[in-house]
Formats: C-alpha cells, structure tokens, sequence
C-alpha cells in the first residue's frame, strides 16, 4: 500500500510539471521586493527603521586602539618618563591623517572592468562562450542537486538567499550588497580558472536602457538573446542568442529538478524605474544601510522585475546569465557612492547583519562563500570586501 501512494504521489507530480520547453506561468516566479522611486524619495523603505541608531564599526577603531597602546607604554616608562604628547596625538589623529590611511595600500595594478559597449564584438563573445563552458561542465558535486557547473553557481545563491536579502523593508540585512559583490568576483574567478576567460571583465551600465530594456546591446541574437514580453501570462522560452534552448533544474524559488526553460518576460514600465532618477535619489543618501536599502528597494529590485521570469525570482535568478550583468551595475553603484567618500565609506561599515533580529552589522562580520571558486573564496570579514582595491579585490570600472 505505500509503494502504491508513492508510486501514485511520483505520477502525479510528473504529470503536473510543464514541458521544459513552454515558459511558466509568471505567478510561479513572484517579484522581487520593490518601492517606487517616489516612495524612496520619501524614505517610505526606512519608516519604522531606526539604522542610525546603529553602531558604526570603523578601520580606525583598531589604530586608536594601538595608539592608546603606545600611549599607556609610554607614560608607564619609568626609564625615560617622557609623557605622552598630546601634540603627537592631535597629529596622528588628525582628518588629514585619516584621509591619508583611507587612500593608501591600493592595489597597484586593478583588474578594469569595461561597460558593455565599450567591449569589444571578440571579448563580448568570448564572455559568453565562457558562461556557456560552465553550462556544458558536469557540476562538482559540492551543490547537489545541480545539473552542471553553472548551476552550481546557481545553487549557492538559491541555498543562502534566505540570509542575504532583507526581507522587507522593516525586515532588512546590510550584508546584500557585500555578498552579492564577493558572488560576482567568485563568478568572474570561474570564468577564468575553469574556461580559460582572459579578457577583461564587463559591466553593464543599466541606467541608460532604463525603460528601454528591449533594445540594449546585451540582448540580442549574438549574445544574451531576447528581451520578450509574456505569452498568454506566462514567460517566454529564449531561444535565440549564445543560450537559446538553455535548460534549468533550479527554481523558481526554492524548488530542484524542477526543468524549464531559461525565460523572460519583460516589463518596460517596471525597466523605466532603474534610470537616473533611482540612481541619483539613492546616491544621495549619506549612511551605509540607508543607501542599502534605497538600491536593494528601487533600480536593484526593479531590474530584476523588469526583465521578469526567471529574473523575477529573487531566489534563483542566477539561473538567467543576465543576472550577473544586472549585479555588476548593482556594483557599480556601490562603488560609486563609495567614491562620493572614500575616506569614510572604505573603511566603515554599519546596519543590520541579519534579517530577523538584526545584529550589529561590523567589519568583523562574516560573508560566507562556501568555497565556491575553491581557495580563492575563502569565508572573509567584512573588512576584506569593503574595498574594491583592497583585502581580497583589486578592480575597478572603467568609468
């Protein structure tokens, strides 16, 4: 009797899978957490948040605490009783001093990331034909149940999205933008150690499609394939560009051997809201989490949601390789506000490090990469992926 019902359960839900080849209804894939950009013009993501509140964890936190060292040794040398100088300590202290600690130590010679259309047609093929390579590769067995090595990839970001996106806006974890930057250097690192990339690595500049997704230079036939709309309120199967007919076992959310096609469904309305608007209202906000979750909330969720289908899903989207275009304008933005105060915003770090009680967010705090690139990722400290010029990174973007 129970291999019968067994058996019965196992037909049942084969017969209720979809063909892999006909896109899924748009309802199975939801959105990704969104505001509008008039609502993040008002603050609306951070009512009921109180992130300021919040401790700041600094660099300089550990240098204060080796010059209170120095001094406690000094004025405790009986030898030479020489007191400590409150001359020497204004100077070490001083803003000048600081700004010079916050701009030194970068890397001498960074990767450059180039924007889409400053790639070239050879490296903008070679990017895809590599993506493709980890497609064709057997996975490595670390992230069962993945079919190949692309969805490996996938399925780290399916297995810790619960802890690295915020669940709403009063339920928000800092630590997205973090991780999302070390995922996208794993990724690049892949490319490179396991499909022999060696072309400078791209981003896409999504603001300047905004509203116009459809017509990018990222999809067309050569590349990324289409941008279609729904058909009969489901996505459309990609079956044009370098991943026409690409087949996908994770999703949406946290399903496995689930196959379908790698569809979109894109929405030009929701694209138009990832344009300078978003940028600029998000750029200006001075403090770590609230610039958080004004990117996480606006341009970040709407590009998601723009193109739809599988990118709609916050879960599994890496199962579209467009997602990593998308994370690298995510980046980008980040690190351009970085730049707005490079003294500050390298070496200081706040918010909430989890989505439920949320703990103190520090530059002590752990960003879990489950060794996904083997030795070069390594679990690091906040501290170690703050920087793109420093600690584990040494990139930058071309503009």
């Amino acid at each position: 009797m129970k291999a019968s019902v067994a058996l019965f359960v196992t037909a049942a839900s084969a017969a209720s899978l979809p063909s892999p080849n006909l896109g899924l209804p748009l309802e199975q894939f939801g959105q990704v957490h969104s505001i509008s950009i008039e609502d993040a013009i008002q603050k609306i993501d951070l009512i009921g948040t109180n992130f300021t509140a919040l401790p700041i964890s600094s660099l300089l936190d550990g240098v204060k605490e080796t010059l209170d060292d120095i001094k406690d040794l000094v004025e405790g040398d009986n030898e030479t009783n020489k007191p400590f100088s409150a001359t020497d300590e204004k100077a070490t202290t001083s803003t000048e001093s600081t700004d010079s600690t916050a701009t030194t130590g970068d890397c001498a010679n960074p990767n450059i990331r180039f924007e889409w259309d400053d790639f070239s047609a050879s490296d903008k093929q070679a990017f895809v034909d590599a993506i493709q390579c980890l497609v064709n590769k057997p996975p490595s067995g670390q992230w069962s149940p993945s079919k190949n090595r692309y969805e490996d990839i996938v399925r780290i970001h399916q297995t810790y999205a619960p802890n690295i996106h915020s669940k709403s806006t009063t339920q928000q974890t800092h630590k997205f933008l973090l991780w999302h930057r070390y995922y996208v250097w794993a990724f690049e690192q892949i490319l490179r150690d396991e499909c022999g990339f060696d072309r400078a690595f791209p981003w896409w500049d999504e603001k300047k499609w905004a509203g116009k997704f459809e017509q990018s230079t990222l999809f067309t036939d050569q590349y990324f394939g289409i941008l279609p709309g729904s058909t009969n309120g489901a996505a459309t199967c990609i079956n044009t560009g370098r991943f026409a007919g690409m087949q996908l076992s994770l999703g949406p959310g946290m399903t496995t051997n689930n196959p379908h096609c790698l569809q979109r469904a894109v929405n030009e309305q929701i694209t138009a809201q990832t344009g300078q608007n978003a940028w600029d209202t998000c750029r200006s906000r001075t403090s770590y989490p609230d610039f958080h979750s004004c990117v996480e909330f606006t341009f970040h969720a709407q590009g998601h949601n723009g193109v739809g289908g599988i990118m709609a899903d916050a879960i599994a989207s890496p199962g579209d390789p467009t997602f990593f275009m998308h994370h690298l304008f995510v980046d980008y933005a980040f690190r351009k506000w970085q730049l707005d105060d490079v003294a500050t915003r390298t070496t200081t770090i706040s918010g909430c490090a989890d989505n439920v009680n949320c703990s103190p967010l520090t530059l002590d705090t752990m960003v879990y990469m489950g060794n996904l690139c083997g030795a070069k990722c390594p679990d690091l400290k906040v501290r170690d992926v703050l920087n793109t010029l420093q600690g584990h990174f040494c990139y930058r973007y071309n503009y």
